[in-house]
């Protein structure tokens, strides 16, 4: 019986008890994540760890602990990270989008870069944006001690995104209550204060996002101030739609200038 290499880039065993759970053949975490670094130049093994810690990836392990990725484990991770990349989607939303069949793999159809050939038209683009981006309500609430055991966030840190108004916590009977655009947002800062980005650092992405409320606030004010209830529901939904290009268009800003600082 040959036993699993040591190597993390090394490939796996192809053997699988019962069958494989996916064709081709199973791959390692180090593996994966030198074969998506082209790709993802970001991507490291503490990233997918985490993404599997998130509950959006499932790999196989062995007997010793291994994880082993089959090729619709890979094909799954691309499109999270695509997501991530190139929507700007936060992880509920993805989770969503996963459930909803996003990056399903179909026989037959891949592109030759091994991603599934995938044909949406200009306005489905433009629903699944605006349905990541929803201003109508605020969605399930969250208590401190479910918001920390839910982002692995430490207590103080959240407490400092109060203070500075990042989030804004409602008090309910003496509990502070977190809906889940804000948990996402405490989610977010603990990935950046892996890198030593502090509440104070985030004064900027409040302010900037104060602006664009705003800026999306006077262009809509009238529609959504209207007594013709169709008139404010289509108000709302050109300023999720509004929303959702704007976020797109400021992720696309951040890259060109990212690149710029690498290339310099």
């Amino acid at each position: 019986m040959s036993s699993l290499p040591l190597d993390p880039l090394a490939p796996a065993p192809t053997h699988t008890p019962g069958g494989s759970r996916a064709r081709g053949k199973a791959m390692t975490i180090g593996a994966v994540c030198k074969a998506l670094a082209q790709e993802f130049p970001d991507i490291s093994i503490s990233k997918i760890r985490y993404l599997e810690d998130q509950k959006l990836l499932t790999p196989r392990r062995t007997a010793g602990g291994y994880r082993l990725y089959s090729s619709s484990d890979v094909q799954r991770l691309r499109t999270i990270l695509r997501l991530q990349r190139d929507e700007f989607l936060p992880l509920r939303v993805i989770r969503q989008e996963l459930a909803a069949g996003a990056g399903r793999e179909d026989e037959g159809e891949l592109t030759p870069g091994g991603a599934p050939a995938v044909t949406e038209t200009e306005a489905e683009t433009r629903r699944r944006r605006r349905s990541s981006v929803s201003v109508r309500e605020s969605g399930a609430k969250y208590s401190l001690d479910d918001v920390v055991e839910d982002t692995r966030a430490d207590p103080s840190m959240i407490a400092e995104l109060e203070d500075f108004g990042v989030i804004r916590g409602e008090k309910r009977g003496g509990t502070t209550y977190y809906d889940e655009t804000e948990r996402e947002i405490v989610r977010a800062v603990t990935e950046l204060a892996r890198y030593g980005v502090g509440g104070r650092n985030l004064r900027a992405f409040r302010t900037s996002a104060d602006r664009e409320a705003q800026l999306l606030q006077t262009i809509l004010e009238p529609a959504l101030r209207s007594r013709n209830p169709e008139r404010r529901k289509e108000a709302v939904e050109a300023l999720e739609n509004l929303a959702a290009v704007t976020t797109h268009l400021k992720h696309l800003l951040l890259i060109r200038d990212l690149r710029k600082i690498a290339g310099s």
